[in-house]
């Protein structure tokens, strides 16, 4: 599984004023393709960049309809890079060169595992966890999910993550004190980790439990 200190080595990756700088510097093209490498499951945490979206939305250096469009746009770009290598290329090819997107093969067994038990759905969830919500399209495309099903769980997931990243770095703008400030700034950081935290500890335990059934007589 991904570990708490590697998920944060993958979150400050990318830093908030760095973001900040790179969507000043190239706008909407800078959205585009931070949200394709982020959906391809390379450490670009969307964690960072979306609220970056937001915060310069508010200052009104976006657009930010235009901007979550953009960024939508990447993303499908991103999953469909993932999809269809694992399609096309199959399990043995993939976990060879896993490496080139910093994922752990234990990481992708488990969200493998996951897919089996929870079918189509759990594309819909894995889009609204912090961190590892690129990884399902790797287990999406080994089982030749339907591409419509993978899109439109994906697609649906994706928009309600980035609509709430987006609003809060949007809002955070107009919280003047800066103790408000910093405290919902934990605040959010806080719920992302725990949810990141549940959803790992959960596939974990799963596959612990297969792997107790299947050493079983």
């Amino acid at each position: 599984m991904v570990t708490i200190p590697s998920a944060l080595t993958t979150l400050i990756g990318l830093s908030a004023a760095t973001a900040l700088t790179l969507l000043r510097h190239y706008g909407y093209a800078g959205i585009f393709v931070l949200m394709v490498l982020e959906a391809a499951s390379l450490p670009i945490p969307s964690e960072v960049v979306l609220p970056a979206i937001g915060i310069l939305s508010a200052s009104g250096i976006l657009n930010p309809f235009l901007a979550f469009v953009v960024a939508l746009a990447g993303a499908a770009i991103g999953m469909a890079i993932d999809y269809y290598m694992a399609y096309y290329l199959g399990k043995e090819v993939v976990y060879k060169h896993l490496r080139i997107f910093h994922v752990k093969q234990e990481s992708l067994d488990a969200f493998d595992a996951w897919f089996s038990r929870n079918g189509d759905f759990s594309v819909f969830v894995t889009r609204m966890l912090p961190v590892i919500r690129g990884l399902i399209n790797f287990p999406a495309g080994f089982a030749r999910m339907n591409i419509r099903k993978f899109y439109a769980y994906s697609v649906a997931g994706t928009m309600i993550w980035f609509a709430l990243l987006i609003a809060f770095g949007y809002y955070a703008l107009a919280i003047t004190n800066a103790y408000l400030l910093i405290a919902v700034f934990v605040f959010f950081a806080v719920v992302i980790y725990a949810l990141y935290w549940f959803a790992t500890r959960r596939m974990g335990s799963r596959m612990a439990q297969e792997g107790g059934r299947a050493g079983q007589p």
